[in-house]
């Protein structure tokens, strides 16, 4: 070895030698059934923070061997991720936008897996007088009319989209209602911890709220509403998007998820008692 070679070696930290071992160890003959199977799910901040991937999860990898990484976001990123081809299978709850997303091609077999509903919280005081109330259109015009603050999401969630839906069918501008409508960018759980520093009503899915902790004094106020129905569709990301998709098992995912052992997993999953998502065709109100 010249002697300017060994001065370069010596700039070459062991670690990255290590690493780059390691990194080509597959090359060099290491059992392909030793690799970790894994899919990517990019899914909803709704199904995580609640804690049902926390359930679901590992009863899912017993059962199959094949490990989920999930992207928490809002669905509408959700989405954006999947048209690029960086998941291999999604689970939503923005109907609208998932169909969308199947017709332009970038998905397949788009499923109905589950469903809860949305709820309307607020302040104890409830100065815009929503207490008892099930018409959610009502219910925003009267805190627009009260001018009461609003804690909004504002990420492109499947749970801002239909918060926007929502005052649309009210005839109000959301963004028009000026410094009582925060738009936050942020998912469920730290919006409804701003909505409990802020005294301010808020859009939530029924998981989140019950596991939620510092509820300070939100309660609920405003559910029942048909127009409150939150369900979750699975879409198998088009493996045309991106030949590293893991088309083969995120099928089996996507399939298991509406079998009778998926369903029943997604039936044990509870909060105080309380089971938070239905299988699809199950939920009491529909």
């Amino acid at each position: 070895m010249t002697t300017g070679a060994k001065s370069v070696s010596r700039l070459i930290p062991r670690r990255l030698v290590l690493l780059a071992l390691l990194a080509v160890a597959p090359a060099l003959g290491r059992p392909a059934a030793a690799q970790e199977r894994a899919i990517t799910l990019a899914s909803t901040t709704s199904t995580e923070q609640s804690g049902l991937f926390g359930h679901l999860l590992p009863i899912f990898q017993r059962e199959t061997g094949i490990g989920v990484r999930v992207v928490a976001v809002g669905t509408g990123q959700a989405l954006a991720i999947g048209a690029k081809g960086d998941a291999d299978a999604l689970l939503v709850h923005d109907r609208p936008g998932e169909d969308t997303f199947v017709a332009e091609g970038h998905g397949l077999d788009r499923r109905d897996v589950m469903a809860n509903d949305f709820v309307i919280v607020g302040p104890a005081a409830d100065p815009a007088g929503l207490k008892g109330g099930r018409d959610a259109t009502e219910a925003l015009a009267r805190i627009a009319r009260a001018k009461a603050p609003f804690a909004s999401r504002g990420d492109d969630s499947g749970t801002n989209r239909t918060e926007l839906r929502l005052w649309k069918k009210a005839g109000i501008e959301a963004r028009g209602l000026g410094a009582s409508y925060r738009e936050l960018g942020q998912g469920m759980g730290p919006t409804l911890n701003a909505a409990a520093a802020m005294d301010a009503y808020t859009l939530t899915d029924r998981a989140t709220w019950a596991s939620f902790k510092n509820r300070q004094t939100l309660v609920i106020l405003v559910q029942g509403d048909p127009a409150l129905f939150n369900p979750y569709g699975s879409i198998l990301v088009n493996p045309a998007k991106n030949p590293q998709i893991h088309a083969a098992d995120a099928k089996i995912w996507h399939e298991w998820l509406t079998s009778e052992r998926g369903r029943a997993a997604i039936a044990s999953f509870k909060i105080n008692g309380e089971q938070l998502f239905f299988p699809a065709g199950t939920m009491p109100s529909q």
